[in-house]
């Protein structure tokens, strides 16, 4: 699946993907060039909220630097309006074949959730060898991620879920953890106060821990 190929060089821009929720859509520009200019091109906007696809579009429109994808995949339906929206990657918090099969229809390069030893054989089957463990941290975090190790030499993760600025270079360390998603580089504070220049701050710190 030549897929896996693309949402795997994601991974090649930064060791952090931030897990993004966009409340307001006058918020999103100017969020995803604060992230750009710390030196965080790969975004990921949750649909987790009413302005969520138009903020992808804004963002795919106006901010030609940044990577942007949707999160938060579930449906066929989320796969088609991600596409539309203008997302060059999309993330689903689990893996469904037929969510898998709905985003190579729309030629949308699919980074899968999983939580067990079992989604990643599903997954695996399905070719894909780069998954996102979800949610990483109550599901047994770098515990998890070496015993999975064993058995799937050939999967690499981008966990994501509970991971923080003190946590992720535990996660980082692992032979198998290609890049970590994290929600602290877009505080929900910083972003309603219109704080670009932490949110930039954030994603200078974010590159620096690998």
């Amino acid at each position: 699946m030549s897929s896996n190929l693309d949402t795997l060089s994601l991974a090649e821009h930064g060791p952090v993907i931030p897990v993004i929720v966009i409340d307001r859509l006058e918020h999103a520009v100017p969020l995803a060039r604060a992230l750009v200019a710390g030196g965080v091109k790969v975004l990921e906007v949750t649909l987790r909220t009413p302005v969520a696809l138009e903020a992808i579009a804004a963002i795919a429109r106006e901010v030609p630097d940044a990577i942007v994808g949707a999160g938060t995949l579930r449906t066929a339906a989320d796969a088609a309006a991600a596409k539309h929206a203008g997302s060059r990657f999309a993330v689903s918090p689990g893996f469904t074949p037929e969510l898998a099969r709905a985003c190579e229809a729309q030629g949308l390069p699919l980074l899968p959730g999983v939580s067990t030893a079992s989604e990643v054989m599903m997954a695996s089957d399905a070719g894909y060898r780069f998954l996102k463990l979800f949610p990483a941290t109550a599901v047994g975090g770098t515990s998890l991620l070496k015993a999975l190790a064993g058995p799937f030499p050939d999967v690499v993760f981008c966990p994501t879920g509970g991971i923080t600025p003190q946590t992720a270079p535990d996660f980082l360390a692992l032979s198998n953890v290609k890049v970590c998603g994290g929600s602290w580089l877009t505080p929900a504070d910083a972003v309603k106060a219109g704080d670009w220049a932490r949110i930039t701050q954030l994603a200078r710190e974010a590159g620096a821990l690998r």
